[in-house]
């Protein structure tokens, strides 16, 4: 029994990782392309519908005892902004829309990274000497809440990316607040704040 339980669980994280092995972490330099809408669901013509379905994914994994947790002040490395090709969507009725969808994916990928970063912010500034694992769920509903939010008010201003110049706009704000929280990227360690004397 236990060697069953052991090969079904062998065989699903050796699934997993290959469904991983097309993920695209953010940063800076990657820019999305119509090629990265991988799914068999992507359709460019024959349509007079548009949509699109980025995949950007905000989590976190936090795997480590009580006393890890408790000792451990920066969680930058564990919040992840990703962009899964294999799932990522475009229905457009020509390359022109398709193209403006793509621009859109790109913002919700951004915006992603944005909300990313306020996350780790929240996590480094909120976590307590003594604090446990209980306080990290709340933050992130939160904060894929406000994402949620975000995104979809620009989808709607924006009629999904159609209105360039507005997306433009909105797209220059988040790089901005992205800047505005350097030291939350995933690589990076927070500047300690300098006691008061």
């Amino acid at each position: 029994m236990k060697t069953r339980i052991t090969l079904a669980l062998f065989f699903i994280c050796s699934i997993l990782t290959a469904q991983d092995f097309n993920v695209v972490d953010w940063n800076p330099e990657y820019k999305l392309t119509l090629a990265d809408f991988k799914s068999e669901s992507t359709q460019i013509g024959e349509t007079n519908l548009y949509s699109v379905y980025s995949s950007a994914s905000l989590d976190y994994g936090v795997q480590m005892t009580n006393i890890e947790f408790m000792l451990t002040k920066n969680f930058n490395s564990k919040v992840s902004n990703r962009f899964f090709p294999e799932s990522a969507i475009i229905i457009a009725p020509n390359e022109e829309t398709a193209l403006k969808m793509v621009d859109f994916a790109q913002y919700e990928f951004d915006a992603c990274e944005l909300y990313a970063r306020k996350f780790r912010k929240m996590l480094y500034e909120e976590k307590g000497t003594f604090s446990d694992i209980s306080y990290v769920q709340p933050l992130f509903d939160n904060i894929r809440r406000e994402y949620n939010d975000r995104t979809a008010k620009a989808g709607k201003a924006t009629d999904l990316g159609q209105k360039s110049e507005e997306l433009k706009r909105l797209h220059e704000e988040v790089l901005k607040e992205i800047n505005e929280l350097a030291d939350f990227c995933k690589t990076c360690k927070p500047k300690k704040k300098k006691k008061k004397k």
